[in-house]
């Protein structure tokens, strides 16, 4: 009886051993940029991501989270030191976050070799969309060209013929420049690269003007676009030249920021608040309880349908990450219901998704909006997929 007792006793604890191992929450490294001009575009991922944890009561897909949060200072070797102390301190093995292509080009090459995992919620640099391409990396948000694309798309349907491109000299601005030029029909009568770090974009003004185009398309996320914006403003060209951009140029916070100024802008985007399925009314009515009078850029949108892309992989998994093939199958799924809409990723782990035009016009109470007006492209991938081979 006594061996019997003990026999009994012996499987209870190897069973409740097992369980607390099972609820060791899967650390998730969420390296992002929060301090400086740019510092509220990853303030809304982190937020974002986060409030589906807590909507789920501190899990994704029903599996036990931990998101180690912290600040790259948009320094790309800022965010590979974070990278390489979590990857071998904290033993974290799955990353999101990154906002800036530079960093992320630092950053994610040393997760992949250390054979973790990056899913990114924002940043998609053409490389690694094509010929750098790794079966470790998924990309939630949009390869860089085909957000911008999307502008360029939208102004030859605006039937503008003559286009002035501005972006700052790092690979995301390069890939926008490349985006919006592929699909603009029209002639590009001025293309300027200016600093990522710019505050005085007078000279950039003259050009523009001598240059005499129909329109302006620029990429200054954060609070870079709020500086040219207010300074194309100030040097008297909003009213008659045009702007016609991608999201991270008229993003809630920049049309806040502008007010009454930015009322004409022309934008295109993968998501808006305006969206009218169940997942994002979900989510906006979450957002506005949890941050009531802060409405969330689209940053807060794709992070937080990472957030869900993460979970129901975790889920398919059980939240057991040493099998990476695993995890990449169940992540390819695409098994959740997007804010955005539809959304599966193409051959090389990036976003098919539709894209939409968008225009800031006065809201029902006076207040600049983001209106979203009509389709710019549908199911569209991206232009670096059939360099991938996986």
């Amino acid at each position: 009886m006594k061996l019997v007792k003990l026999g009994a006793g012996l499987a209870l604890s190897a069973l409740l051993a097992t369980s607390a191992v099972a609820q060791q929450p899967v650390k998730i490294g969420f390296i992002t940029t929060l301090s400086g001009p740019a510092g509220y575009l990853g303030a809304d991922s982190r937020d974002a991501f986060n409030l589906a944890v807590e909507m789920e009561g501190g899990k994704l897909g029903g599996v036990p989270v931990q998101v180690v949060v912290e600040d790259d200072g948009l320094k790309p070797g800022q965010g590979k030191q974070i990278a390489d102390r979590m990857l071998k301190t904290d033993g974290i093995k799955l990353f999101t976050g990154i906002i800036f292509s530079n960093v992320l080009g630092a950053t994610a090459p040393d997760v992949l070799d250390a054979g973790g995992i990056y899913v990114s919620n924002n940043a998609g640099p053409s490389n690694f969309a094509g010929k750098d391409c790794h079966k470790n990396y998924f990309v939630v948000s949009w390869q860089n060209d085909t957000l911008h694309e999307s502008a360029g798309q939208n102004a030859t349907n605006l039937g503008y013929k003559k286009a002035f491109i501005l972006a700052p000299n790092y690979p995301a601005g390069k890939d926008a420049l490349a985006g919006f030029k592929r699909y603009f029909k029209g002639e590009i009568v001025g293309e300027i690269f200016t600093r990522l770090d710019q505050t005085d974009f007078a000279p950039e003004m003259a050009q523009i003007r001598a240059a005499k185009p129909d329109m302006v398309f620029h990429f200054h996320p954060g609070g870079l676009g709020i500086t040219f914006a207010r300074q194309y403003q100030q040097a008297g060209l909003l009213g008659t030249i045009p702007l016609v951009v991608a999201a991270p140029s008229v993003d809630a916070t920049i049309v806040k920021a502008l007010g009454d100024a930015a009322i004409g802008t022309n934008g295109s985007t993968h998501w808006n608040t305006d969206f009218d399925n169940p997942a994002n009314k979900k989510f906006m009515e979450a957002w506005s309880k949890k941050y009531p009078g802060r409405l969330p850029t689209y940053y807060a949108g794709q992070a937080y349908d990472t957030a869900l892309a993460i979970g129901a992989a975790l889920k398919a998994v059980n939240g057991d990450l040493k099998d990476t093939e695993k995890f990449r199958q169940a992540m390819l799924k695409a098994d959740f219901e997007a804010v955005r809409g539809k959304f599966k990723f193409g051959p090389n782990q990036h976003p098919i998704q539709d894209w939409v035009a968008t225009r800031v016009e006065k809201g029902p109470d006076g207040a600049p909006i983001i209106k979203t007006i009509g389709k710019v492209f549908t199911d569209k991938g991206d232009f670096y997929s059939k360099d991938c081979k996986l």
